[in-house]
């Protein structure tokens, strides 16, 4: 088991966002969780990555309770999280922006990573030297999944990656997705496309209000009635 969470709680003052969340993930799995807006999707990935904390539950990584271990920690552990919104670094290059993503691995040299993110977005080398700032929204999406696979994770948060593309970024980001995953990335991913999200989905999760409503395998829920009339617009 990758990362077992157990009736999660998360409170923002006297809000309740979390209610008692149970999600699991094997290594290897793409797990998708989709919902509409507010549900608590991101909550649960800040929780899970150690931004927000935990009112009660437990969060265990490959065996280890981490339920109160500082973020940082949860990045060493292999815990990496590409946020809403991409927030990359703009003033500083592309490159710089990469290596920042290997801060924790001091000692080490990331030039063989870099070649690696290189060779899966050939846009981020040709664009190394310029100004992350200058990006496009899709090849800032790159960047910013380029920078969280510079620490080595064992497990990778996806919040979000295809918010505000066009189209065909969109379905170029998913590739992307999938390619991970083949390279054994084991990946939870928040995404408000359900279809996109569900249709690379090993499993997924329906979160409404806080709460896990459905739980089955992409391909089941992508043809579950209430997911269809909710999430799917059909």
């Amino acid at each position: 088991m990758m990362l077992e969470v157990r009736k999660l709680t998360s409170h923002y003052g006297r809000i309740q966002a979390l209610k008692g969340i149970d999600v699991i993930i094997e290594e290897g799995e793409l797990v998708a969780l989709v919902g509409a807006n507010g549900a608590g999707k991101t909550t649960l990935l800040r929780t899970v990555s150690g931004v927000q904390p935990a009112s009660a539950g437990a969060i265990w990584f490959d065996g280890r309770d981490i339920t109160r271990m500082a973020a940082d920690k949860r990045v060493a552990a292999g815990i990496a999280q590409v946020p809403e919104g991409r927030q990359v670094f703009g003033p500083l290059s592309v490159e710089d922006n990469l290596r920042l993503g290997a801060y924790r691995r001091k000692g080490e040299n990331p030039a063989g990573d870099l070649e690696r993110i290189y060779t899966l977005f050939p846009i981020l080398k040709e664009k190394r030297n310029q100004a992350a700032g200058t990006l496009s929204g899709g090849q800032q999406q790159m960047l910013a999944i380029g920078r969280a696979l510079m620490s080595h994770p064992r497990l990778l948060l996806l919040d979000e990656p295809s918010m505000g593309l066009a189209p065909l970024l969109v379905a170029e980001i998913f590739k992307t997705i999938q390619e991970l995953k083949k390279l054994g990335t084991t990946i939870f991913l928040i995404e408000q496309n359900a279809t996109a999200a569900l249709s690379v989905a090993d499993r997924g999760y329906v979160l409404e209000t806080g709460a896990v409503v459905l739980a089955d395998s992409g391909k089941a829920l992508l043809t579950n009635e209430q997911v269809k009339q909710a999430y799917l617009g059909m």
